[in-house]
């Protein structure tokens, strides 16, 4: 009996090396957890200095409720006071134009990948979608400027720059739409089938509404890389001081050009509204998106 148990019994040298391998396994595991650590704060201590370096500077201005209600008209580089309400309103008009241009014909693409793309031309679509995120915002912005001044011989305005921004906007909606409506379950489709539905029918009725959260983000993640694109602003809406609500007439402020006009005054109260600008696009930015997820979850199938 006793041989039978010490031929059963694992071999020292077994141990010691199972011993060795699960050391090394915990060894291995500290080393790589501290190491996304340090990564996580690398990342993250950017972010937190940007963050405090525009609150702290532009807090001061956007607290003041003129901020939200004036222009810059009148005002010079060493006048303190105006505010920021014409680039407010330009931004958010040009953003809106572009989204409701973009939006559709960027989540019909998506639906079309997905649910019909097959064969060459599915492939040159995606291949021409993959070209766009890739192109740089001046390239948008230049190829609308040839399209509508040199061309058609148009002026430079606001809806220009919304042109120049839906070519932006749409692969980044294309992209995270598509991923979201891979990420519904075939068997809801395929059930939708059973039953007699209509594939379209079942696209508008079944997949969309199950995928309706992740679009809606996807779409906010566009509007807020659009919302801070300078170039086209730069070529193809010359910056006003004034308050200009009419996208097809006059030059027209927005928050990256007011950042940018603020910048070159070299003027301590320009310099002020500078940062409380960039403060104002951050905070804009910040409340799409919270408004967005709010949406897509009051939006979204309930479960």
């Amino acid at each position: 009996m006793s041989t039978a148990t010490e031929d059963a019994a694992p071999a020292p040298t077994a141990r010691v090396t199972i011993d060795h391998l699960s050391r090394n396994r915990v060894i291995t595991n500290h080393v790589f957890t501290v190491l996304v650590n340090a990564a996580f704060v690398l990342a993250v201590l950017p972010l937190v200095w940007i963050l405090y370096s525009v609150l702290s500077q532009g807090w001061s201005l956007i607290a003041h409720s003129s901020w939200w209600t004036n222009s810059q008209r009148n005002i010079t580089s060493s006048v303190v006071g105006g505010g920021a309400y014409h680039a407010i309103i330009g931004t958010l008009e040009q953003a809106l134009v572009c989204a409701v241009i973009a939006v559709p014909i960027a989540i019909f693409t998506a639906i079309y990948l997905v649910e019909y793309g097959r064969g060459s031309f599915a492939r040159v679509v995606s291949f021409m979608v993959d070209i766009l995120t890739g192109v740089p915002s001046i390239v948008a912005a230049l190829f609308i400027y040839a399209v509508w001044v040199t061309t058609f011989h148009f002026q430079r305005v606001g809806f220009a720059v919304s042109l120049a921004l839906v070519l932006l906007m749409i692969p980044v909606v294309v992209r995270s739409t598509e991923e979201m409506l891979k990420l519904v379950p075939n068997e809801l489709r395929e059930a939708s089938y059973a039953l007699g539905v209509p594939k379209w029918k079942t696209i508008a009725r079944i997949v969309v509404p199950t995928a309706i959260g992740g679009i809606v983000t996807g779409v906010m993640l566009g509007i807020a890389r659009v919302m801070g694109e300078t170039a086209p602003l730069l070529i193809l809406a010359p910056y006003a001081a004034a308050i200009n609500t009419n996208l097809f007439s006059g030059n027209q402020a927005a928050l990256p050009t007011m950042i940018r006009d603020q910048f070159d005054q070299s003027d301590q109260p320009a310099v002020d509204r500078m940062w409380a600008a960039a403060l104002t696009l951050i905070l804009l930015v910040l409340v799409l998106n919270v408004a967005g997820r709010f949406v897509a979850r009051l939006s979204g199938v309930k479960r």
